[in-house]
């Protein structure tokens, strides 16, 4: 049995459940990805969402139901969350914002780097599918630490992870509607 820590991308992990339709339970969520070894913790990355100046009551009804999110996941034991932020970088020919998160998948690789050069963890399990973590990836593994993917359906292309992550992880693992539906999360219960 060794040590892992958990990585999970929000921005990656809401794109899945949107288009499957299901909401995690996040303490069986990281059971799962830790299988038989022991939680060091688990990281959530993510952004809060973006607000205008001054903000519209729909963006500061989405902001508040964010933070209640994140506050309830405080609230699970093991838990860190880590926010970067949501940069608004012009807008689509249609007239839809482009917002592109910042400082995420630097603060997921530094943790990453660390965990493992101090010895800390032996597994780290990653939910994401962005080709950026790579150099982080190949640091860890350089540690000896074994990295597992776990990743949307390599069928979709809106959720497919990027085939260098993929081959570059030591294994893999795919949410599958079934393991989605073993941590899903009924209605009106806390992350």
């Amino acid at each position: 049995m060794g040590v892992v820590a958990a990585f999970i991308d929000g921005g990656y992990l809401d794109k899945i459940t949107q288009l499957e339709g299901q909401r995690v339970e996040f303490r069986k969520l990281v059971s799962e990805m830790t299988e038989r070894d022991e939680l060091l913790r688990a990281y959530y990355y993510h952004c809060m969402p973006y607000q205008s100046d001054p903000p519209t009551a729909e963006e500061r009804e989405r902001f508040a139901n964010m933070d209640r999110f994140l506050a309830a996941l405080r609230r699970v034991p093991r838990f860190e969350i880590r926010l970067g932020r949501l940069a608004l970088r012009g807008r689509t020919a249609d007239g839809q914002p482009i917002f592109v998160q910042k400082r995420v998948d630097s603060m997921v690789g530094v943790d990453m780097a660390l965990l493992a050069g101090k010895g800390r963890i032996s597994n780290l399990a990653l939910l994401s599918g962005d080709s950026d973590f790579i150099p982080a990836i190949e640091a860890v593994k350089r540690e000896g630490v074994i990295v597992t993917l776990w990743h949307g359906r390599r069928t979709d292309r809106l959720i497919a992870p990027s085939r260098e992550l993929f081959e570059i992880c030591d294994e893999r693992r795919e949410l599958t509607c079934s393991l989605l539906q073993r941590v899903a999360r009924p209605a009106k219960h806390s992350p």
